[in-house]
């Protein structure tokens, strides 16, 4: 993505490197922590049942001793995601303006390490990027993208920039209604189907993150040869199918939260092609459509 001179969203609390954060100490089981890190990756799954099945964790305390110093590395993915964020604000100002939504009203963004408290309860590393509607932040401890690239090979400026994009659409659909809609009947709802209305609000943010960066393209450029292709290679190594077989062999379609490869891939192309706002219908079809 080119990135070069964009502005830094001030929307963002950095937390990285305080004190009673929690590090991964080791694994067992197949698939390893990325596994349980990309299955409940953006918000929405279980994570309790995750763990189980991608081996148990061990966990030790880090404690921090006077200033956390970081590595370039993780710098410029820190001054990324800000950009990344911002581009989000702008873009989606501009859509919600231009469709009749009324004012957009941005999210914050909380990066940290290890855990930290939310508005939803003590978030861990473990549970992967996810939005908290309770206080309508973004948490992200940025190993994520480390692991993304190094267990999945999911690489690259425009895939980790997806990851933030889903995000912040699950923040619009907070904003839109969607979100609070489809929490208040998965409430009402046995675990198997409470799982189908998990898949069409992920897709849905998918589509969201389509036509962010649809727009966000028309408005800046940002796009390079080569990008798309990597948040496509992202969508497929995070679908629910892929994931369960690369842990355990095989797949069990109602434990979906987050769609397969195929759907995933699907609706995150049909945002960025069309950046049509009223294509998002991932709530109207039905299931062998969607």
């Amino acid at each position: 993505m080119k990135l070069d001179g964009r502005r830094e969203s001030s929307n963002v609390e950095d937390r990285r490197g305080m004190s009673g954060g929690a590090k991964i100490a080791g694994i067992g089981g197949i698939g390893g922590i990325i596994i349980a890190l990309i299955m409940v990756f953006m918000g929405g799954g279980d994570i309790t049942d995750v763990l189980q099945q991608a081996g148990n964790i061990a966990v030790e305390q880090q404690t921090q001793d006077g200033q956390q110093q970081f590595t370039p590395e993780e710098e410029e993915l820190a001054k990324f995601s800000r950009q990344i964020l911002a581009g989000t604000e702008d873009v989606w100002a501009k859509v919600f303006r231009e469709n009749g939504l009324g004012e957009y009203k941005n999210p914050k963004m909380v990066l940290y390490t290890g855990s930290t408290s939310t508005g939803c309860g003590q978030g861990q590393a473990q549970m992967g990027p996810f939005y908290c509607s309770a206080d309508q932040t973004l948490y992200i401890d940025l190993s994520f993208f480390t692991g993304m690239r190094q267990q999945l090979g999911a690489d690259g400026d425009f895939a980790y920039a997806y990851v933030i994009a889903h995000e912040v659409g699950h923040h619009v659909e907070y904003l839109l209604g969607s979100l609070g809609e489809a929490h208040n009947k998965m409430s009402h709802m046995d675990k198997a189907e409470a799982n189908k209305v998990s898949v069409r609000l992920e897709l849905l943010a998918d589509f969201y993150a389509g036509v962010w960066a649809h727009h966000d393209n028309k408005l800046f450029g940002s796009l390079e040869d080569g990008d798309l292709e990597e948040a496509i290679r992202c969508a497929q190594v995070i679908g629910d199918d892929y994931l369960q077989k690369k842990a355990q062999g095989y797949d069990v379609p109602e434990s979906f939260t987050h769609g397969t490869s195929k759907q995933r891939m699907k609706w995150l192309k049909l945002g960025l092609d069309t950046g049509d706002m009223s294509r998002g219908t991932t709530f109207q079809q039905s299931d062998a459509t969607l």
